[in-house]
This record gives structure tokens, C-alpha cells and sequence, in this order.
């Protein structure tokens, strides 16, 4: 046996279906119980009395006046008169009349008197069927489960309380404000009045008593009236109101939530922005619903049309002619329906409960092309204050919210919290609040290899609150942040000097950016196009270095190269280093022509085709371009007269040729061309007299000219990596050289002048070459702190080696096995522990890239910075 429920509506397995019934739907559903009790009635009827009567007519009894006047006369007539009976006499009169009964229910009996309740029972079924089709045909009943299912996490969620509540304490907040507000400017405006009419000589008693009259009982404006603009307007226009905080602030106000129910919370968010992205890109559902009522209607139509003439034609007389007159000697029969009035009645009763339906079919198909259910408005929530940011719907969704709209007004308003961008602020800043604060900032500071406190923070929604509290941190590192606001609470930082932004675009408060301009010195950048790079960066008069990683060019070739924003208010900016892929110095670095001193582009393998932007940065001190696939020496470097260093480091070089026109680069100290394809060093590298550092490490190079040597203050000579067979003895000249690097070359021998007169060499690679022996004259080298020997064709160590004491310690890198062909007490000298504490560190390839400058120039540079 099935229950009424599981057959009424498909089922219902669903009870929450009823919040997408409107109120006509349910009269409709009732209306259609009815119309099915009444046809199942019908139906259980004629199943169990079905059947007529009948008797036979004698033609001698035909009587016109009688019931029966619809009998032809002709029929009579036609009708011979029977023949006399003869033979045996049977006694089967019943059974005749039976036979008769059932031949006449199937030839005089109507069809609409016979099937009319079943055909009535299927068209009900048939309705009811359609009125819950668009809950289970499959491209809609996904999509309404899920509606309904987030409907009621939605109703069900601590956060949408807290939301409602929140939003009603601002409501309140600001109804007070514009109430204190507009008071304000009447009495502001009457003030005004009295002045002016007191200033027109227009203050008569008379007047006087009118205006007060009309000040004191001029009703005041209703504050639901007035807009968030006007209020703010008049705020602007009178003189001394004080500012209201409108926002409260919600991380101390009511109960917290508890990490679960922010979790589900957020899921939440995450699954209406889903759904809602899912469902307004269709309108089936509202096609659907559309088409079901309008089937509905059309259904009523037909029905009706063929049903309501039926009904005058039941009736209780129906003349029979079963041509059985050789049987029981008659040919005509007058037969009664025993169910005719009952059934008149009930499809009478069928026919009004069915007109009531197709009102309300009508009134539904009214409603739904009479409004725009295809989109959906929160004015209302607007219009009170609350909710403002919650976005229209459309299509499906809009629809869904229209029809629960019409079971309860308030469901729409309890999704609209999850619809609410601002809302979901509120939840990521109590989340973030909870989840990162000031202990747990705290245990993640760490410190840099300058000794400076840092703090990293990766892929975070939003900057808790608790960060800024932090006074005496010194760098910040903002990596895949999506919402980085930095507020005007980032004043408390006021050990605050380099900031990191990791993909992240920062929004800054004026309050915030001014301290910003103020205190921070160095910006890191990494991006992906220019445009992500925030405005406030380029409003940083305080900034000294700023660091950019990510693609500067556009699309459009040479001619757009540059996609920054202009670079005139950065006047202290010193450092700028750019890692993108440019085709062309930009032209507008010379904005910066006055400030700048060091800048370094990492062009990351694109060749980099223009560089006459150089000439007008006069004022460079170190210029650093590595992998700009640079074939020549650039000839814009010419005009950079006060060029201390140059790193070329990386590129395509295979000439120097140009080194003659660096002669004038008076203050030219370090020369970088490492990692490039020089074949020969030409002899102009002796104009280069101010040069002390020279890096030409893995090139090509097969021997050096003797011009090299004449550079006397050349302190650190890189080259390793090179083909160098020999090494002249005119190194011997070079008395101020402290490191040389001649690993990974093919040297068989090291000529003596090298250990007789660089007594400052202190740090001395020969490594991976093809030396058979070592000089003598290691008691020479007094400060040599360190001596790789490793990779050769060594048989022995020199024992003077055990006259360098700096090698002590570690210092001499060399085969185990070799270090023991030294006497074991210059073995054991060599093996002590370094007694000197000061000893420096092993060279680094960068520790004398920038120049140092005296306090006296420092001085100057700011001295005419201040003119400018």
C-alpha cells in the first residue's frame, strides 16, 4: 500500500519545496485534491452501481404527452407486429431482461456517461503532475535542492544573526547621526534667517514674532527621506559639525564566533558566489515554471470546452432498439441510468472546482509577464540603510528569490548576507583577528642577515589588524595578499623601513601614505604587468631604493616600452633596480637625473636594443645591465663621467674594442665583465688608471696583455673559468693586489714575481689548473689568508708555506693527501686555529660593487638636492 503522501506531488520527499510555492500554487494544490476526490468518487460510483434498466415500449402505448415523446413515430410504424408466440414456455424472462440491460448499456448509454469520471481523474492526475514538474525535471531540480539547501544554511548560520544585528546597530547609528545632523541645520538655517533679517534692518516686532512662529512649528524633515548624500552634504555645508564615526567597529561588538561556525561561514561565501556565477547564466528554471503554466491553462481550457456541454446530455430515459425482436418479441426498450443525477452532481461540483483553478492559472501567467522575475533588486534593503552593496540578480536566481519572496520576504534579506561583499569583510577581518594575532605575529618575526627584525606574511585574505601594533619592526614582506590595505594605524610603526610586495596590490589611506612618504626608505615590487604596480608608489618622496621585478614592456614594440607612471616626486630615490624584460632604457629615468646613483637592469635574456636614456643620468655612480645580450661596449656610457662602477655581467660581448673611450671615466674603480665571450683583452684596458677591480671570469680569453699590469692600483683580478696557459711575469707590478682568481684555466706554471712583490695578495685561487709545483717564495706573502691549490698536478707543498700564518685555520685548501708531504711541525702550524679574531671572510663577488662614500660628499649630495 502506498501512503497519501508518498503519492501526493511526486512525493514531497522534500518538505522544503513549500518555500518556493506561492500562495495561488497551494490554493491550487487543494483545488486538486478536491477535483481528485470528487473523480475518484465518480469513479468508485459507476465501478460499483454502474449499469442501466431497461423495460420494453408496446407500440399500442405510445403516448406523445408522455416522457417518451422524443420516440419517433416512425419507428412504430416501421415496426412489424411481432408474430403469435408459440411453443414451450421457458421461464427465462430475468435473464432476458439482463441480456438486454448489458446490450443496451454499451448501444444507448453515452460514452461521457460511461468514462466521463475516469477521463476527469486523468486529466486531475495529469495537473497534478504539472504543478510540481519543474521540481523534478533534471535540468531545474539540481539547481532548486541546491537553492533551497543554501537557503537554509543561510537561515541557519550564526554569522547571518550576527550580520542582521550588526547592520542594525549601524542603522540606528546613522538614523541618530542624520537626526543630530539635520537638527543641526535648522538651527543653522534660522540662525542665518535672524542674522540676515537683522543685517536688512527688517527685525520688527511683527516679523520677529512671525519667525519664531514659523521656526518653532515648521515640522522637521522625516529622516527616512533624506539620502546618505544629502545628509553628508549638509554635513559639508555647515560650519561646525563634528565628524561621526557611521562604521562601527565590529570586532569587539557582540559574541565572537567560534573557529567552526567562521569556517562554515566562509565555505558559505564560497558556495553562494558559486551558485549565484552557476544559476545567472541561465533562466531554465523561469522558462520552465513559465511553461508549466501555460500548459496548466490550456489544460483548463480544453476541459472545460468539451466537459461542460456533456453535462446536459445525462440524463435518466435512453431508448434502446437491440434488434433482438426474434428473442422476447420486442424491438424497442426505454432504459434508466442509475447514477445519471449522482454523476451530474459531481461533474457540476468538478467543473467549479476546476474553473477556480484556471483563475488562478490565469492570475499566476498575469504575475509572471506582468513583473520582471528575471531580475531581482534589494531597494528595499537599500532604501533602510542597510545592505548597500549587495548586487542585483538575475535570471534563474532573481526568479528563485521572487518565488520565495512570496512564502516569506525576509528569506531574501537573509541571503543577502552572503551576498554582501562588505559582510564578507567583516567575517575575513574577525577571522583574521582571531586566527593572527599579536602573539602569533610576534613568534613569526625574525631577523635578516643585517640584523633587522622582519616579518613575512603569505597568502593571507586581508593585513590583520594586530600588524600594526608592531613599532619596532623594520621590514615588512606581503607575499599573494589579495587584499592588502594598509590603514592609517601603519603609523605606530614607526621602526618601519622596507616594505616587500609579493604580487600583492597594496591600497594605502592618506593618513597612512603620508607616513609612508615620510619613513620609508626601500620598496620591493614583484609583479606580473606594470599596470598592477599601486599609484601611492610613485608619490614616495622619502624612498631611496626601489626595486621592480616583473614585466615593464608592452605589446606594442620599442615605442611603448615604458608603462610606469611618472617618477618626479621620488627626489631621494638613489637605488632603482629593474627586472623585467625592456627594450630600451627608458627616457624617463632622467626625471630622476638629480637623485639617482645606482641603477641595475636584469633584462632576464631580451636583448635590450636602446640605450641612449643613459646619457642624460649624468650623475650614475654604478651602472649594472646583465642579460641585455650586449654585443659592444655602449657608447652612451661616454657621457656618465662620475661611473664608479660598471657590471656587464651576462650579456653577448666578444669584443672590447671600446674600452678606449671609458678613459674618460676618471672615477671608473670596478669594472664587472664576467660570464660573457671576450676572445682577447685589448691593450687600451691600460687608460683604465683608476681601476681596482676587474672581473673577467668565464670568458674566452687566451693570453693578457702586458698593458694589464700597468694599472697599479688594481686591487682584485678575477679570471677564472678563461684558457689562459700562462701568466706573465709583469703581474709582479702589480703591488696593491690583494685577491687573484686564476681557478679553472690552463696555467702549468706560477711565475715567482707573483709571490716576490704582491706582498698584499691575501687571497690567491690557482685551483683546477695544471701546476706541477709551486714557487719558493711563499715567506714573501705575509697576509695571504687563503691559498686553494686544489685540482692540480702537485707533488709537494713548498715548506715555506708554513711562514703564512693567516693560512692557519683553514685558510690553505688543498688535498689531504698532499698536506701531508709538509714536515709535521709546519703541518701542525698550518692545522692551528686562527689566532687573529679579525680576520676577513673569504672574498664575495659583490663586496665591492657599490663605492663607499665619505660623510663630507653624503653632505654635499643633500646640500644640492636642497637647492634643486
Amino acid at each position: 500500500m502506498f501512503t497519501l503522501s508518498e503519492l501526493w506531488s511526486g512525493g514531497e520527499r522534500q518538505g522544503s519545496y513549500k518555500l518556493l510555492k506561492p500562495w495561488w500554487e497551494v490554493f491550487m494544490d487543494y483545488l486538486l485534491v478536491l477535483m481528485l476526490m470528487v473523480s475518484i468518487l465518480a469513479g468508485t460510483l459507476q465501478l460499483s452501481r454502474d449499469g442501466v434498466v431497461c423495460v420494453p415500449v408496446h407500440s399500442s402505448s405510445i403516448n406523445y404527452s408522455s416522457p417518451m415523446e422524443h420516440v419517433s413515430d416512425t419507428v412504430f410504424r416501421s415496426t412489424p407486429e411481432p408474430p403469435k408466440m408459440r411453443g414451450r414456455r421457458t421461464n427465462l424472462d430475468f435473464q432476458q431482461y439482463i441480456y438486454i440491460s448489458q446490450v443496451c448499456y454499451h448501444e444507448a448509454l453515452p460514452w461521457y456517461s460511461r468514462f466521463l469520471p475516469y477521463v476527469t481523474l486523468l486529466h486531475t492526475l495529469v495537473l497534478l503532475a504539472s504543478g510540481c514538474f519543474w521540481f523534478h525535471f533534471p535540468l531545474t531540480s539540481a539547481r532548486i535542492e541546491h537553492f533551497l539547501s543554501l537557503l537554509a544554511k543561510c537561515c541557519e548560520s550564526p554569522w547571518t544573526t550576527r550580520a542582521l544585528s550588526l547592520t542594525a546597530k549601524l542603522d540606528t547609528r546613522f538614523s541618530e547621526t542624520e537626526q543630530a545632523v539635520q537638527a543641526k541645520v535648522q538651527v543653522t538655517s534660522s540662525y542665518k534667517m535672524r542674522k540676515s533679517s537683522l543685517d536688512s534692518g527688517m527685525d520688527s516686532p511683527l516679523l520677529a514674532g512671525t519667525d519664531s512662529v514659523s521656526t518653532t512649528t515648521q515640522p522637521s524633515p522625516c529622516p527616512s527621506t533624506l539620502s546618505h548624500c544629502s545628509t553628508l552634504s549638509a554635513m559639508s555645508l555647515t560650519e561646525p559639525v563634528m565628524p561621526v564615526q557611521v562604521v562601527p567597529d565590529t570586532s569587539r561588538q557582540g559574541a565572537t564566533l567560534d573557529r567552526s561556525d567562521r569556517e562554515q561561514a566562509r565555505a558559505l561565501f564560497e558556495r553562494v558566489r558559486r551558485f549565484r556565477a552557476h544559476c545567472e547564466s541561465s533562466d531554465v528554471i523561469y522558462k520552465v515554471y513559465t511553461a508549466q503554466t501555460v500548459f496548466k491553462v490550456l489544460k483548463f481550457i480544453l476541459i472545460v470546452s468539451y466537459t461542460t456541454p456533456l453535462l446536459g446530455s445525462i440524463s435518466f430515459s435512453h431508448i434502446c432498439q437491440p434488434h433482438s425482436s426474434a428473442l422476447i418479441g420486442y424491438s424497442v426498450f426505454q432504459c434508466s441510468h442509475s447514477l445519471s443525477s449522482v454523476l451530474r452532481k459531481l461533474m457540476q461540483a468538478y467543473i467549479l472546482l476546476l474553473f477556480l483553478f484556471g483563475l488562478l492559472g490565469i492570475y499566476a501567467l498575469f504575475w509572471i509577464f506582468q513583473k520582471s522575475l528575471r531580475q531581482y533588486s534589494f531597494q528595499s534593503l537599500r532604501e533602510k540603510g542597510s545592505m548597500l552593496d549587495v548586487p542585483d540578480l538575475h535570471n534563474d536566481l532573481a526568479f528563485l528569490l521572487h518565488m520565495a519572496d512570496q512564502y516569506d520576504p525576509l528569506l531574501a534579506q537573509r541571503l543577502s548576507v552572503f551576498l554582501s561583499p562588505v559582510s564578507e569583510t567583516r567575517l575575513l577581518e574577525e577571522s583574521l583577528e582571531r586566527r593572527w594575532g599579536a602573539d602569533r605575529l610576534r613568534s613569526m618575526i625574525t631577523s635578516d642577515q643585517q640584523g633587522r627584525s622582519l616579518l613575512q606574511l603569505v597568502a593571507l585574505p586581508r593585513l590583520p589588524a594586530a600588524l600594526f601594533t608592531f613599532s619596532q619592526l623594520e621590514v615588512l614582506k606581503l607575499e599573494l595578499i589579495g587584499d592588502a590595505k594598509l590603514t592609517a594605524q601603519i603609523s605606530n610603526m614607526t621602526a618601519l623601513r622596507e616594505m616587500h610586495l609579493y604580487h600583492c596590490t597594496a591600497s594605502v589611506e592618506p593618513a597612512a601614505l603620508q607616513h609612508l612618504q615620510e619613513h620609508l626608505e626601500t620598496l620591493h615590487l614583484t609583479f606580473t604587468q606594470a599596470a598592477e604596480i599601486p599609484v601611492w608608489v610613485y608619490s614616495l618622496r622619502g624612498l631611496q631604493e626601489l626595486h621592480l621585478n616583473g614585466r615593464l614592456s608592452n605589446e606594442g614594440g620599442m615605442g611603448r616600452g615604458w608603462a610606469l607612471g611618472s617618477l618626479r616626486q621620488l627626489r631621494h630615490l638613489r637605488v632603482l633596480v629593474l627586472r623585467g624584460m625592456l627594450q630600451k632604457v627608458p627616457g624617463e629615468l632622467s626625471e630622476l637625473a638629480g637623485s639617482l646613483l645606482q641603477l641595475e637592469i636584469y633584462n632576464e635574456g631580451t636583448r635590450l636594443l636602446v640605450l641612449t636614456g643613459l646619457r642624460r643620468l649624468s650623475g650614475l655612480a654604478e651602472v649594472q645591465l646583465q642579460g641585455c645580450q650586449l654585443e659592444r661596449l655602449p657608447s652612451a656610457l661616454l657621457a656618465l663621467t662620475g661611473l664608479r662602477s660598471l657590471d656587464l655581467q651576462h650579456n653577448s660581448l666578444r669584443t672590447l674594442e671600446e674600452l678606449l673611450g671609458l678613459q674618460h671615466l676618471r672615477r671608473l674603480s670596478c669594472l664587472r665583465l664576467a660570464h660573457n665571450r671576450v676572445l682577447a683583452l685589448p691593450a687600451s684596458v691600460g687608460v683604465l688608471r683608476s681601476l681596482e677591480l676587474l672581473d673577467l671570469a668565464h670568458n674566452q680569453l687566451q693570453n693578457l696583455p702586458l698593458a694589464l699590469f700597468t694599472l697599479h692600483k688594481l686591487r682584485r683580478l678575477l679570471l677564472a673559468g678563461n684558457l689562459l696557459e700562462e701568466l706573465p711575469a709583469e703581474i709582479g707590478a702589480l703591488k696593491l693586489l690583494g685577491e687573484l682568481d686564476l681557478s679553472a684555466n690552463r696555467l702549468e706554471r706560477l711565475p715567482k714575481e707573483l709571490f716576490e712583490s704582491c706582498a698584499e695578495l691575501r687571497n690567491l685561487n690557482v685551483a683546477n689548473n695544471s701546476l706541477g709545483s709551486l714557487p719558493a717564495g711563499f715567506d714573501g706573502l705575509t697576509q695571504l689568508l687563503r691559498l686553494d691549490v686544489r685540482g692540480n698536478s702537485l707533488e709537494e707543498l713548498p715548506v715555506k708555506l708554513g711562514c703564512c700564518f693567516g693560512l692557519r685555520g683553514g685558510g690553505l685548501l688543498v688535498e689531504n693527501w698532499l698536506l701531508h708531504t709538509l714536515p709535521r711541525q709546519v703541518r701542525d702550524v698550518l692545522q692551528q686555529p686562527s689566532s687573529c679574531p679579525s680576520s676577513e671572510p673569504p672574498s664575495r663577488p659583490n663586496s665591492d660593487c657599490f663605492p663607499t662614500f665619505s660623510a663630507a660628499q653624503w653632505s654635499f649630495h643633500s646640500a644640492l638636492e636642497s637647492q634643486i
